[in-house]
């Protein structure tokens, strides 16, 4: 039995001390923007645009300025986290998750996208029994890490 693994991006995105999370429309689950990475698309790029179609925002992504760069290597922002996440038995992410700052409350999601987004405070992180625990982790982490 083979397992299939696929690099995802996902990016938790902060503006005034709230992260936002939408109610994805398969899972039914709180979930930070994310998606698959396209085929020849850089991680970082990925996470913009799926923050873009998801959100409609435009972001910022936070990560420690790349130090390496040669005529024959560049290094690319960073993620905060790498995760591997079993979605099915026979399929798994490699998931790259990035940290953003928004300039607004305002989304506007592409048509089709999410059911309904919402601002978590920290106080709401912690204490919605319907969010899993690497989405409380990381959403505290980046508000924290992104509070303003």
């Amino acid at each position: 039995m083979e397992i299939t693994k696929h690099f995802t991006a996902t990016t938790f995105v902060v503006f005034q001390n709230k992260t936002l999370l939408h109610l994805h429309r398969s899972l039914g689950m709180w979930l930070p923007p994310g998606g698959h990475i396209d085929r020849d698309e850089l991680p970082h790029i990925a996470a913009l645009r799926e923050v873009k179609e998801e959100t409609g925002l435009d972001v910022e992504l936070i990560y420690e300025k790349p130090v390496i760069s040669s005529d024959k290597a560049t290094e690319l922002p960073r993620p905060q986290h790498i995760l591997l996440e079993t979605i099915n038995t026979f399929h798994q992410h490699i998931d790259l998750v990035f940290f953003a700052r928004a300039n607004t409350f305002d989304t506007q999601p592409q048509k089709g996208e999410a059911l309904e987004m919402k601002w978590f405070s920290p106080d709401e992180l912690e204490n919605d029994p319907a969010l899993t625990s690497d989405i409380k982790i990381l959403g505290l982490e980046a508000t924290l890490l992104l509070a303003n």
